[in-house]
């Protein structure tokens, strides 16, 4: 089933959202202070190319780690979070977006916390 949702999910919009945090990755990593935030951008992307049968484990990023959560949350996690956690909204909706939108509802949470997640 989560193979069946995920070529769904790239015919749908999967390919274009990867395609835009690949983006935002390349953008981000231009500076030298942005490669990390970049970095996680590359990650969040791999994820939303294949997101089912995917999970999120938040936590364990440490000091450095937090610091760096903190300041992707000031200047890029909550529009990313918000964006998402409204695109995963409108796809609940529907029954048959149900699926969509909880992916969504896991992206608005890596939105937020990207530094020290781990995707298993």
């Amino acid at each position: 089933m989560n193979f069946i949702g995920n070529i769904i999910w790239l015919v749908f919009g999967g390919i274009l959202a990867a395609i835009l945090w690949l983006i935002a990755g390349l953008i981000l990593c231009v500076t030298i202070i942005g490669i990390p935030f970049g970095l996680q951008c590359f990650k969040i992307a791999q994820f939303v190319l294949w997101p089912f049968g995917r999970e999120i484990e938040l936590g364990g990023f440490g000091v450095g780690g937090l610091l760096l959560n903190i300041i992707w949350l000031i200047f890029l996690g909550w529009e990313l979070a918000v964006t998402h956690l409204i695109i995963g909204i409108i796809f609940c909706i529907t029954i048959i977006g149900i699926p969509f939108g909880l992916q969504h509802f896991k992206f608005a949470q890596l939105g937020l916390i990207p530094f020290g997640a781990k995707i298993r």
